[in-house]
């Protein structure tokens, strides 16, 4: 029998004390120089930085983005390999969300790993092949911690309820079969603190406590449930070597264990 997403999570979070998702954005533009002439730059980068923080990860979150060409797929798909041989789950931060055929075509994504980043944006409908995945995990897009979100999440709706609250409002009733959570960035603290008392239950994935400086007290405080959830920093941790040449992932890693430790101070 296959064990749910999220209980494998709160098995991963217990056993090596931290919530820390690991952002592997391997963005051609930023990787080492010494890299360049590898059949795969990023894999090599990825797997690099993978030995560096798997000790202080809960969970790796590759940006799909940075994979959609020919090499860009075999990279990630190595990624994703590598990492489950570590015992660490993976989410595709990919943000899918579209109707009938093309829902279903995205959904097959999670073939590949064992949680996504969805759209909520046209509908239950859009969302149900991901949803309907009783085993994986279904991070829905709430309040993201870009300057801009507040151009459609803050609007209010009639009720006076902003877009925001009704989406946590929804996936709260779409976590039928317990495989739902959230995204709300770390620089909304506020919003953090409302929508935990709102949809209790629910985890939720906090980006923007690395480079984008968001509040990792809050997302701590608020962005668990139970325990499990997962505060995300991508070019924080994986470029922390930017300039350190072939010994980038050394402080890779030691800036996924700061990141560890800083967490968990409020975690007690």
């Amino acid at each position: 029998m296959t064990v749910a997403f999220f209980d494998r999570l709160a098995d991963r979070i217990a056993r090596q004390d931290t919530v820390v998702s690991v952002g592997l954005d391997a963005d051609l533009d930023r990787l080492p120089e010494h890299l360049e002439d590898h059949d795969l730059p990023r894999w090599a980068f990825n797997r690099r930085i993978v030995d560096a923080t798997h000790e202080y990860a809960a969970c790796y979150k590759p940006n799909v983005a940075f994979y959609e060409d020919a090499d860009g797929w075999r990279a990630l798909r190595e990624t994703v390999a590598y990492a489950h041989g570590k015992d660490v789950p993976v989410l595709l931060d990919a943000k899918r969300g579209d109707i009938g055929n093309t829902a279903r075509q995205y959904a097959e994504l999670l073939a590949e790993a064992d949680a996504i980043t969805v759209n909520p944006y046209l509908g239950r409908d859009s969302l149900e092949p991901f949803l309907s995945q009783a085993e994986k995990g279904v991070f829905v897009l709430c309040r993201t911690s870009n300057p801009g979100a507040a151009d459609l999440q803050d609007l209010e709706l009639d009720s006076g309820e902003p877009v925001y609250r009704r989406v946590a409002a929804l996936a709260d009733l779409w976590n039928e079969r317990n495989n739902v959570g959230l995204v709300v960035g770390a620089t909304a603290p506020e919003e953090l603190e409302e929508l935990r008392e709102a949809v209790p239950d629910l985890p939720f994935l906090v980006p923007g406590v690395g480079a984008q400086g968001g509040d990792a007290e809050a997302a701590v405080e608020h962005g668990l449930a139970d325990g499990v959830g997962l505060v995300n920093s991508s070019r924080g941790i994986v470029f922390a070597g930017e300039n350190a040449g072939e010994e980038f992932h050394h402080a890779a890693g030691q800036a996924a264990k700061r990141l560890r430790d800083r967490l968990n101070r409020y975690r007690e």
